[in-house]
């Protein structure tokens, strides 16, 4: 159980970071979250993945004032991970890698989208610590009673927001990842509940 568990968590968190990472590589406007991480690396330094380790570590606390709860501590577990993961990707793996042409950037923007709300489906099925962006939208649906979908695409219109304000980089990109997320994770997650019963 707790291999299938770490399964879920390293495998999915590493699918969602590959994923953003394809959309920022695609340049035409990262996802909200991404596209805020990208506007403070290039307005303050730090790298992206340093910045979402900052962000997540702030959403920590906003959660907790939204749930009414303790802060979840155990979430900068996650925030840590993906960080690394994403700096990984980013400044290593796809260092080198910048496609050209606008089909080869729509096609490296889709599959990103498509990464990233299966990265979120899987690694929240291990019921580990959530990213703070995740507890994020869970709080919402929690607190407001209102889908999984909507909740994420409530989050990424929020940070759309933000990412104006500071100046990062937005694009067709950050519109299709603020309302296909939803959706899509969605999808994926009902997709693993079917799965898993059938293993039951």
């Amino acid at each position: 159980m707790f291999l299938h568990r770490l399964f879920f968590y390293v495998g999915g968190l590493a699918i969602l970071t590959l994923g953003a990472s394809l959309t920022i590589k695609a340049d035409l406007g990262a996802g909200p979250w991404d596209s805020l991480n990208v506007g403070l690396t290039n307005l303050m330094g730090l790298t992206v993945g340093g910045w979402s380790i900052i962000i997540g570590l702030l959403l920590i606390f906003l959660n907790a004032l939204i749930k009414q709860s303790v802060p979840e501590v155990s979430c900068a577990i996650t925030v840590a991970i993906s960080g690394i993961f994403i700096d990984g990707w980013l400044l290593i793996v796809f260092d080198g890698f910048h496609p050209l042409g606008f089909y080869p950037k729509l096609v490296s923007l889709a599959v990103g989208i498509l990464l990233i709300s299966l990265g979120i489906a899987t690694y929240i099925q291990a019921r580990w610590p959530l990213s703070p962006i995740d507890d994020f939208m869970i709080a919402l649906k929690e607190r407001f009673k209102i889908t999984l979908g909507t909740s994420k695409t409530i989050g990424e219109v929020l940070a759309l927001c933000l990412a104006i304000l500071l100046h990062g980089p937005i694009g067709l990109g950050t519109f299709a990842v603020a309302l296909g997320l939803g959706p899509f994770i969605a999808v994926f997650s009902l997709m693993w509940e079917r799965v898993l019963i059938k293993r039951l």
